[in-house]
């Protein structure tokens, strides 16, 4: 089906407080991926929007840094009691804009709820340093600063989560915020900037410019930005992070991935079954944790292949708001075809379409049914690239360590996961596999908000990560302080100095 164009309602920046019509300016809709309904329009801003946005942030940014960090925190604790409050709308929201399920949705809530809960610990998180008497008479000691004006341009995979990973940590940490959020997926972003207002933020604090490429680069080439933190494809992560480097900008970019998860011959099957289907399929497949390639070993295939089969056919496809609803639709129709594509490359390259989801499950929307592609190799695009749908490639190996290898020979690094109940097998392959972020019989290899979202090799640029300290660290700068003191003290003190001898 074609993607249905009729207007609907207007998405607003929101600047300096004040939330702004579009004026006429460009729009791209914002669709039902469920229905193919236009449910928005987003206004495509441009670089004097974005410049109006730094102007009102740097205004406000002074007052805010100066603000003690107690007080802060408690902006974000009503933040949280709010966004607890309004947790079903904010699921509703995903749902409507993205596609997945109320499931889905609501976990996506929570988890970034958990990131504003860390960041309430900032009071805690912003201190220093110090060490006393280095030399004689000499104290060493280290203080945590905001950076000044710093911007997120999050993806339409995950509306709500990915907002919350940065905003509540930056704004903590005495930062003016700038979000961008994808052009596809704005309505959970204005939502989140109307409960900021309502918890007490000062205007100019956080602010929402929407928009596409014209707006993105004008946020890497301001030089009023300090720091942008990236979440999207490989390509654009790589653009993303070279753009604002060369303009001496603090750079974090997420990036893709290709991640595998490695069945051995040991594994306890149906549970396995399960976490797979919900990791390959799970949003559609449209999540950077998704594990999109199935690396079994030895004999184990041929049983894991049929039980995965089986499952997937009986996976419920429909709206993520219909109850049950197992697999969701793909966010455009565009993306429905190039996932197409993939699979009709990887039975041209030699892959067997042991279930074939190419044909559209539903009249309505952008669904997809779920596909597996079975004997593909580390040759095949299939097994390499990322195609961010319901799509599990299935490749067989003969041993742990050529399971390793073929997760090693990717240049993506974002998350392996493995399903045995050998502890050898596991720390074997802990020590030896490539990939920032390990699961255990796990098949979303999700961190916890108090830890870094880890990806490495391709699937991130920068040197600080997302959440957790390494978030706190990249929004912040260090200042180390060297002090000594020449005077004695006053004679009301009773405090003797120790004779200096050097130093």
């Amino acid at each position: 089906m074609q993607e249905t164009r009729q207007k609907g309602r207007e998405v607003k920046n929101l600047i300096g407080g004040r939330w702004e019509e579009g004026n006429g300016r460009a729009t791209e809709p914002v669709y039902d991926p469920a229905t193919g309904e236009v449910v928005a329009e987003t206004p495509l801003s441009t670089a004097e929007d974005l410049n109006r946005a730094v102007e009102k942030a740097d205004e406000a940014f002074p007052r805010w840094a100066a603000t003690p960090v107690v007080e802060r925190a408690r902006v974000l604790f009503r933040f949280k009691m709010l966004l607890e409050e309004h947790s079903e709308e904010l699921r509703d929201l995903v749902t409507l804009e993205n596609g997945k399920d109320f499931k889905d949705a609501a976990g996506e809530v929570r988890r970034g709820i958990e990131v504003v809960e860390f960041a309430c610990g900032m009071p805690t998180l912003m201190m220093g340093e110090t060490v006393r008497d280095v030399a004689r008479g000499v104290d060493n000691a280290s203080y945590r600063y905001p950076l000044g004006v710093v911007a997120a341009i999050t993806p339409f995979n995950f509306p709500c989560m990915v907002p919350l990973w940065t905003l509540p940590v930056a704004i903590g940490a005495g930062n003016a915020y700038i979000l961008k959020p994808s052009e596809r997926t704005p309505l959970s972003a204005v939502r989140l900037g109307e409960l900021l207002q309502e918890a007490g933020l000062p205007d100019g604090v956080f602010n929402i410019v929407n928009g596409a490429r014209e707006a993105v680069d004008a946020i890497l080439e301001h030089p009023g930005i300090k720091a942008v933190s990236f979440v999207g494809s490989k390509p654009v992560a790589e653009h993303v992070y070279k753009g604002g480097t060369a303009h001496g900008k603090r750079v974090q970019a997420l990036a893709g991935a290709k991640n595998s998860m490695i069945v051995l011959p040991d594994v306890v099957l149906d549970k396995a079954v399960d976490n797979i289907i919900a990791s390959a399929y799970g949003n559609a497949g449209e999540r950077c944790l998704a594990g999109s390639v199935l690396v079994a070993v030895g004999e184990i295939a041929d049983p894991l292949v049929a039980a995965l089969k089986e499952k997937a056919v009986a996976m419920k496809v429909g709206p993520g708001k219909e109850e049950g609803s197992e697999l969701t639709p793909v966010i455009r129709d565009s993306h429905r075809e190039k996932v197409r594509q993939y699979v009709d490359v990887g039975e041209e390259e030699g892959a067997e379409v042991v279930l074939d989801g190419r044909e559209p499950p539903l009249e309505e929307g952008f669904f997809m049914g779920p596909t597996i592609l079975d004997h593909v190799t580390g040759e095949m695009r299939v097994g390499r690239e990322e195609i961010f749908g319901p799509v599990l490639s299935v490749v067989r190996v003969d041993s742990l360590d050529e399971a390793i290898e073929f997760n090693n020979g990717s240049p993506f690094g974002n998350a392996c996961s493995i399903f045995t109940e050998n502890g050898a097998a596991v720390r074997h392959w802990r020590e030896n596999v490539e990939a920032g972020m390990l699961g255990v019989n796990v098949g979303v290899a999700a961190p916890m908000a108090f830890f870094p979202f880890n990806g490495i090799k391709d699937s991130f640029f920068g040197d600080l990560h997302a959440t957790g300290k390494d978030g706190v660290r990249f929004f912040t700068e260090n200042k180390v302080e060297i002090t000594r003191w020449f005077s004695e003290p006053g004679p009301s003190s009773a405090v003797k100095r120790p004779v200096e001898d050097g130093g």
